[in-house]
């Protein structure tokens, strides 16, 4: 239907020029109107401004509006978004904490290979995973962040990849039952990108928590609590086209060592433009998280 966003916000230009219909208010978490959705979003990723858009697009084309308050860690400084930025559009968990709040949505961060105690806001963050659990409908776990959740809440280890998992995956349910997966076709690609895996095994010996997709290739995809409270998925459908391009022009230009994404451009040939082949599945997904989950 559409979202609301802070007033002045970049991304709102762009997604009213893609034909979203885009809101803009003053202030942190004002009232709001009744039918609005209130979903905060704890943006970790370096590259703030990409994420903003890319999640506010999925979150716009949704049945619901949405209105979104965008949340840093207090404990962290950026290094590769302006703090003018951050100062003018986000807020801290102190001042969120006290507003209405029907869903969170959290996002990767670029820190996998660090052991999570070692994060320098991962007290910061554990608090707030450990409140939203007890007080939000329902919250979404992006990549590092649902590895960090399902570590947090189940014990639930990561451990590293001898390659890195890059690239668009074919998914299949695993055949448990759940609300999130209402309206969710199968089978569906999905980006990843990633050191780190979680393994199945331990998510389905672990109590509270169904593992409900994951790839032959790619291994677990989506997990949640059987409450729907928590929601943990290790790829990233809210990509953009390019993003993966972008990533893997940056490792090249790096001179890390890096394969071409599999199953991402046509004819595995970088000179060509890839397709968004996963943006239905992205609409699916986020949708019945809003429609099932939090409005449920």
């Amino acid at each position: 239907m559409g979202v609301i966003v802070p007033k002045g916000l970049p991304a709102a230009q762009v997604l009213r020029g893609e034909g979203l219909q885009v809101r803009e208010r003053e202030t942190v978490l004002p009232e709001g109107a009744p039918q609005s959705v209130q979903i905060v979003i704890l943006n970790l990723m370096p590259t703030k401004e990409a994420t903003e858009t890319q999640l506010l697009r999925v979150l716009g084309g949704t049945k619901r509006e949405i209105e979104v308050t965008l949340l840093a860690p207090a404990t962290h400084e950026s290094k590769n978004t302006a703090q003018e930025h951050i100062e003018r559009f986000y807020t801290t968990f102190d001042r969120m904490r006290g507003g209405r709040i029907d869903g969170l949505i959290v996002t990767g961060a670029p820190v996998e290979m660090l052991a999570f105690e070692q994060v320098d806001y991962w007290e910061e963050l554990a608090g707030i995973m450990d409140w939203a659990r007890q007080n939000i409908r329902s919250t979404y776990y992006i990549c590092w962040a649902a590895q960090a959740a399902m570590y947090r809440f189940f014990g639930i280890r990561k451990y590293p990849l001898e390659e890195k998992c890059f690239g668009i995956f074919e998914h299949s349910f695993t055949g448990a039952q759940h609300p999130l997966l209402r309206g969710v076709k199968q089978p569906f690609l999905a980006p990843h990108s990633r050191h780190t895996q979680v393994l199945a095994e331990e998510i389905c010996a672990a109590e509270g928590i169904e593992l409900l997709a994951a790839s032959e290739a790619a291994g677990v995809y989506l997990a949640a609590e059987r409450d729907g409270r928590s929601i943990f998925v290790t790829g990233h459908s809210e990509y953009d086209a390019d993003t993966l391009k972008k990533e893997y022009d940056r490792d090249v230009s790096r001179g890390l060592p890096i394969r071409v994404p599999v199953n991402y451009y046509p004819g595995d040939d970088p000179e060509r433009e890839p397709p968004l082949s996963w943006r239905g599945h992205s609409k699916e997904l986020y949708g019945s998280w809003i429609e099932n989950i939090v409005c449920g």
